[in-house]
């Protein structure tokens, strides 16, 4: 079983998902509060390159998940699309 390395930023606490094609912290950036929520980034049809982290808000301790995109537009489209359960 493998352990997953955590990144610590000014922000947040990272744990990269598996599923991550690229394992990089893009600039832009949407944290969603909903840490065990399923989210299928292949059907946001980004144009960009992403990156999914379940992350921990050290400002607040809050859990959750952390979407980085590359570009500008991506993070637009992806605040348009995402609708929790």
């Amino acid at each position: 079983m493998a352990t997953a390395q955590s990144i610590t930023t000014d922000d947040y606490k990272l744990f990269p998902s598996p599923r991550n094609r690229h394992r990089t912290i893009f600039l832009y950036q949407v944290f969603v509060p909903y840490p065990y929520m399923l989210i299928d980034m292949d059907s946001y049809n980004l144009k960009g390159k992403y990156s999914l982290f379940a992350a921990c808000r050290l400002a607040d301790n809050k859990m959750g998940q952390l979407v980085t995109l590359e570009l500008p537009e991506d993070e637009l489209r992806f605040k348009q699309k995402f609708v929790p359960d």
